[in-house]
């Protein structure tokens, strides 16, 4: 370490952090049973010697990383005391969360969210738990089975998957490669050995000979090498299995002295392989984003593919140990490749995205390369849509946008996007409102976390709004009056539930995160003396009445599949919206709840516009009986299309009849047009 760190100014700075280290963790013991301390020490020599951190402080906060959560009289304070408020940060990044009455599977999120919001701010959180789980991987074995299991598990979601978004790829191969060694014990074992003999293949060897001969000859000094690919590279990550055999088992490393030998080399090898047409990348004159540079080319020999790798010494280090030699989030010039780990940090650990895992798998998949129709260039993850791309060129063209064009053809704003395409994108003047759908199509960490702030915004509005009408309702059933909320002691109610403002307590009510339960007898206690003119309410349901079917704000239950237009529909509050149910559900009578958690729940039929095409399936009926009963429906219910269902003749098939209308009321019409033809039908809103 003393080779690595040198006796620069911050030097003494980890001796100090290695010494207070050793003295909190010096009656702890690993159950490997080699003293605690060599743990974190073996984190901050993984860091410096394979990840070329050499920061003293990002390594004395690897020194320090589990002090806090494992040693009692160690606080986050008092390691910022000592070691400044940087290593503090990073330290406090790393520290679990204290363990709660939450489930497992809660507190897991917990923990992760806690570790992503330090990474948002301070991205050398991750580097320390990079480091941290690769050593944890390295000394599995003296685990039980149990731990080894879930261990292996967690690494393969979203520690390996991190590496590789950090262009960590000799990190991320190894985390693969001794995750999956535990996880599928003797399948990986019988991989490892038909890996080792492809290795030793005589035609690979004839490969690697015959190119370092071509060199050879007309000067060039090239280091051809096999690789063959680990158990990381078989593994199915949708499926979550080891698959057999893969198309590119083998790659060829090629060595230059520079970068114009690259492209010298890339020209031999063209000549004595034939590339695959269109596979040549040259990921030097268009670095990725996480710095990563060097030549691809794909071959097909006597029936086998192969990708051979050129690069310099220095792109190759680079490959392996990513970037963060000399680097540290202190330093105010920070990169843009930066910039998008703190914002896919951000985005995870905010607790918009319904999982955090799919987020950090679309960021670490493969690069397409997208441009403006200027030259621009955005490197995008595969599978971007054209909403991804107007988002990562700005915050308001995403917000905007309709759709685009890709040279003569226009796409929607959810088209995948293909490497090379040119797009223009088409906007609209004002801010649209994205379906939920939108969200788990996007790949990006901004495009989640633009179109998760908008749908909070949409939620919160509408909870607002109900939030002040039950409050209202409910003073009302109990004889408070209502300029009750204008008093200056209001702020005690809100202090106790934690919230600042009024609008932010109708918000939580509206949320379910306060009940009416709670709130009542806080405002009787410290607004109205603890009286109360009128006895305690019981089973009358207060009402919400809507105007909207923006999916963000209301759940429709997939159990009992009520219609607006239905009578009798019961709500609940939740943060994700609400969650609407007929009185006759049969889920609904099962479920325990107090008259102050639900709503009796009603449309503006008139007034509650109708965007979407309603489908409606007649079980069985002439087409004769079908056409005069269409020929006779409301005239602003207008038929889209009629499709026969029944496959083999019938003298009463199946009818699909899709169809719009403007609103509710008008829906609600046309159904009870069908209820009078004594037809039986199945009708399931679509909103």
């Amino acid at each position: 370490m003393r080779q690595l760190l040198g006796s620069g100014p911050k030097a003494h700075v980890f001796w100090d952090a290695l010494d207070f280290a050793t003295d909190a963790h010096d009656d702890q013991w690993r159950r490997s049973g080699e003293a605690y301390i060599m743990h974190p020490c073996s984190v901050a020599k993984i860091l410096a010697e394979e990840m070329d951190v050499v920061d003293p402080e990002i390594l004395s906060a690897a020194l320090l990383h589990d002090t806090v959560e494992d040693v009692d009289y160690v606080t986050t304070q008092l390691v910022g005391e000592k070691f400044g408020s940087y290593v503090a940060a990073i330290v406090e990044g790393c520290t679990k969360v204290t363990k709660d009455s939450s489930d497992k599977q809660a507190l897991s999120k917990k923990v992760h969210r806690k570790i992503f919001s330090g990474a948002a701010l301070r991205p050398e959180v991750m580097l320390v738990k990079l480091a941290d789980r690769l050593h944890n991987l390295r000394t599995l074995g003296a685990m039980p089975k149990r731990k080894r299991q879930k261990i292996s598990d967690e690494t393969l979601d979203i520690y390996a998957p991190l590496a590789t978004v950090f262009g960590l790829f000799s990190l991320k191969r190894e985390m693969y490669n001794l995750a999956l060694s535990y996880k599928f014990p003797k399948q990986g074992a019988k991989l490892l050995s038909q890996i080792r003999q492809l290795a030793q293949s005589p035609e690979a060897t004839e490969i690697v000979q015959l190119l370092e001969k071509n060199t050879r000859e007309v000067w060039l000094n090239a280091e051809v090498t096999i690789r063959t690919k680990g158990l990381w590279a078989y593994y199915d990550t949708s499926n979550r299995i080891l698959r057999k055999e893969i198309d590119n088992p083998l790659e060829i490393l090629i060595i230059a002295e520079n970068a114009q030998s690259c492209y010298a080399i890339l020209g031999i090898l063209n000549q004595t392989y034939p590339p695959i047409p269109r596979t040549i990348r040259d990921f030097i004159a268009n670095p990725k984003p996480t710095g990563y540079q060097g030549l691809h080319a794909r071959t097909n020999i006597k029936g086998q593919k192969y990708l051979f790798k050129i690069r310099t010494e220095d792109m190759a280090r680079r490959a392996q140990r990513g970037l963060f030699q000399d680097w540290s989030s202190k330093s105010n010039t920070q990169r843009r490749f930066i910039r998008e780990i703190k914002e896919l940090f951000g985005v995870i650990a905010s607790g918009d995205v319904a999982s955090y895992r799919e987020v950090i798998a679309a960021s670490g998949k493969k690069e397409i390369y997208t441009y403006t129709p200027g030259g621009d260039l955005f490197c995008l993850p595969a599978q971007s849509t054209v909403l991804d791309f107007a988002f990562r060129v700005h915050t308001d063209i995403g917000h905007s946008c309709t759709g685009a064009m890709i040279g003569s053809r226009k796409v929607s704003a959810n088209h995948r996007l293909a490497d090379g395409d040119v797009i223009r994108v088409l906007r609209t003047d004002h801010p649209l409102q994205f379906q939920p759908a939108m969200l788990a199509l996007c790949r990006t960490p901004r495009a989640r976390a633009e179109l998760s702030r908008t749908f909070r915004i949409r939620r919160q509005k509408l909870s607002q709004v109900i939030g002040r009408s039950i409050v209202t309702q409910e003073m009302l059933r109990y004889g408070l009056p209502f300029d009750l909320l204008e008093k200056k002691e209001l702020q005690q109610v809100l202090h106790h539930f934690s919230l600042t403002h009024l609008d932010e307590l109708y918000i939580h009510l509206g949320e379910g995160r306060v009940s009416l339960s709670q709130l009542i007898p806080e405002i009787k206690e410290k607004l109205y003396q603890g009286k109360s003119p009128l006895v305690n309410p019981t089973g009358q349901l207060n009402r919400v009445e809507l105007d909207t079917l923006d999916p963000v704000t209301i759940k429709i239950s997939a159990c009992c599949k009520p219609s607006p237009t239905d009578k009798g529909l019961f709500a609940f509050f939740s943060e994700r919206g609400l969650s609407i149910h007929h009185k006759e559900c049969p889920q609904l009578k099962r479920t325990k709840f107090q008259r102050e958690d639900i709503v009796n729940l009603r449309w503006d039929l008139r007034n509650t516009r109708v965007d979407k095409i309603q489908s409606l399936v007649i079980m069985a009926a002439t087409q004769h009986r079908v056409m005069m009963l269409l020929g006779v429906a409301p005239v602003e219910m207008r038929i889209v299309d009629i499709t026969l269902l029944s496959k083999t003749p019938t003298p009463n098939p199946a009818w699909e009849i899709r169809f719009q209308v403007p609103t509710l009321y008008v829906l609600r019409k046309a159904l009870r047009h069908f209820d009078k033809s004594a037809l039986v039908y199945e009708f399931d809103f679509e909103y």
